[in-house]
């Protein structure tokens, strides 16, 4: 499988991997995509040659990523669909301006941190009713379509809607986490009935497995119902009275009601400037912003001088992650339920004054076992898509769309044909904590868009899913191509680093006391692990939590450049 293929090419050594092409830069897997007029980059081939053939047909990049989405919700339900949440950055071409949309949905309002309390619970269960929050993925759906689309929603749902009717071959990674979904979500009602089949008379149910064609007329259903009625078929027609009655008989606190009161929102994307380049994140309470923070604290550093790869590049990565993820654990939340501060801590957070006091307390030689947050005083003033989009016309989307920890909460309504997320399992059970548990509030968020701008043009829309991974991606690929030179795929698929063990701004928020683990994707030498050891690093070998990466660039001799993770089934593909 693909899984086990990728962890065997990563495991040559840096310098064979090097070998391999002319450049001597880090081996991609395979050769960047270029396109004259659009490209679409997605974690499923299917769903890129979708976006391609709305795009082919008059639609615009939101268009294609909309019928996209729509298709990953049911090809890879192990990252994404209908009962998650969204989130879009779009650069529109004719105001020359970049949009951000939360599509992040809240929690019940009939249920309260002192039930959790009176239940004896002191972290919100990661599966089953008390996690689900509302989800907010059709809401962006229509709001992003109403300020970008081109074509008719019905038009974007319906490549999705003939897949599930028709059946689809499932690919090699989403049928490996499918697989491993079902033994922990089948005790959940309506799950079994809907995301597995018969185990060949074994009496077993079982997810779909490599090339094995998979229907889910239901969710076809759901989607034709929202095609026909619009927004208001999922928030508050049948679809949101099935939910009610749902919860009610399940033990379940989501209502009408909260289906119906849900708005997404538009936002203002926040930025950096990183060696000339404009990076753009969301606000909170989404992380996007701890990626800004990191790159403010390297960017004092020569990281070109040092190398890819270097001790000191990983280094220094891991002890200015540590000190974002700090403050990441103590001030991201829903900036409506932390206050009018909100907007003038996240732009102390992600000054360059700030990250010049903050990064004093990098050492070069030790690497730290504490790291506290910014104080008050000092402010003053994991499973996911990801895709990007981009259009003949220079509209670029970059989006990412969840249902959270692996399939979501395991909650599948009858005959709807999707699972509901589990993100409120990110919400604290502790009073007083900026994300705690509140009736009607939006938990923190792990999942970010990204963007970046150089001279007021666009230059880059991508984007790594993954949890904590993301903000760690979103660096890792900008150091890649802007100080260690590589191409658009190499960036992905060079060696991947993930510090583990910050302090966590979910369930009990445990503080960091011995400085984390490091994990190392095959690929960097022995030298550099050794340094790592010395500076105090605990180092670690791991197959899996590097994230999942996605990219579309803007070529400077016309078109787009695209790229694709090596390490999922994904696409990038134009025309």
């Amino acid at each position: 499988m693909r899984l086990l293929f990728t962890a065997v090419l990563l495991s040559l050594p840096l310098s064979a991997m090097c070998a391999d092409r002319i450049t001597g830069k880090p081996f991609a897997t395979r050769s960047e995509v270029y396109a004259p007029h659009a490209i679409a980059a997605t974690s499923h081939p299917l769903a890129t040659q979708i976006a391609l053939d709305v795009m082919k047909n008059g639609g615009s990049a939101v268009d294609a990523a909309i019928a996209a989405n729509a298709a990953l919700g049911l090809m890879e339900p192990t990252g994404s669909g209908v009962g998650g949440d969204l989130f879009a950055i779009v650069w529109d071409p004719k105001t020359k301006k970049l949009y951000g949309y939360n599509g992040s949905g809240r929690s019940p309002k009939s249920l309260t941190l002192a039930e959790f309390q009176r239940r004896g619970l002191t972290d919100i269960p990661p599966h089953g009713p008390l996690p689900v929050t509302v989800p907010g993925a059709v809401d962006a759906w229509f709001a992003l379509h109403g300020r970008f689309g081109r074509k008719p929603i019905a038009d974007d749902l319906a490549p999705a809607i003939r897949y599930a009717r028709e059946g689809h071959p499932v690919h090699e990674v989403i049928a490996y986490y499918w697989g491993r979904s079902v033994p922990t979500l089948s005790k959940w009602p309506g799950f079994t009935e809907q995301f597995t089949i018969d185990g060949g008379g074994t009496g077993k149910r079982r997810g779909p497995q490599t090339g094995e064609m998979w229907r889910n007329p239901n969710l076809a259903n759901t989607l034709e119902k929202i095609a026909k009625g619009g927004r208001d078929a999922f928030y508050k027609g049948d679809i949101a009275r099935t939910i009610d009655a749902y919860f009610k008989a399940n033990g379940g606190f989501l209502s009408y009601d909260d289906m119906a009161s849900h708005q997404g929102e538009w936002v203002e994307p926040v930025s950096t400037d990183y060696r000339g380049y404009d990076v753009w994140e969301l606000p909170p309470n989404g992380q996007g912003i701890a990626a800004l923070q990191i790159l403010n604290l390297l960017e004092p550093y020569d990281m070109k001088s040092y190398g890819f790869g270097s001790p000191e590049h990983v280094h220094l990565f891991a002890e200015a992650k540590k000190l974002a993820f700090a403050d990441r654990a103590r001030w991201y939340a829903d900036p409506a339920f932390v206050g009018a501060s909100a907007g003038s801590t996240v732009k102390k957070l992600i000054s360059k004054d700030y990250a010049a006091q903050r990064g004093k307390l990098i050492s070069m030689d030790k690497a730290a076992r504490e790291v506290q947050p910014a104080t008050p005083k000092e402010l003053d003033e994991g499973d996911t898509i990801y895709m990007t989009v981009a259009d003949s016309d220079g509209m670029m989307v970059s989006l990412i769309q969840s249902n959270y920890r692996g399939m979501g909460s395991g909650m599948a309504p009858p005959g709807l044909g999707f699972i509901f997320q589990d993100r409120g399992e990110q919400f604290v059970l502790k009073e007083g904590h900026p994300n705690s548990f509140e009736p009607g509030k939006r938990p923190f968020h792990t999942i970010i868009p990204a963007f970046v701008t150089k001279g007021g043009k666009p230059w880059l829309s991508f984007g790594v899913m993954g949890g904590a991974m993301q903000p760690q991606g979103h660096v890792q690929i900008l150091l890649n191509l802007i100080d260690f030179g590589m191409n658009l795929q190499e960036a992905g698929d060079a060696p991947r680093i993930q510090h583990d063990g910050s302090t966590e701004p979910a369930g009990q928020a445990t503080v960091m006391s011995d400085g984390g683990e490091l994990d190392l994707e095959t690929g960097y030498s022995y030298e550099t692990v050794r340094a790592l050891m010395r500076k105090g690093h605990s180092v670690r070998f791991a197959d899996g939590p590097y994230g999942g990466y996605q990219a579309i660039m803007v070529n400077p001799n016309g078109g787009y450049v695209g790229a694709s993770e090596s390490r999922k089934d994904g696409q990038a593909a134009g025309y």
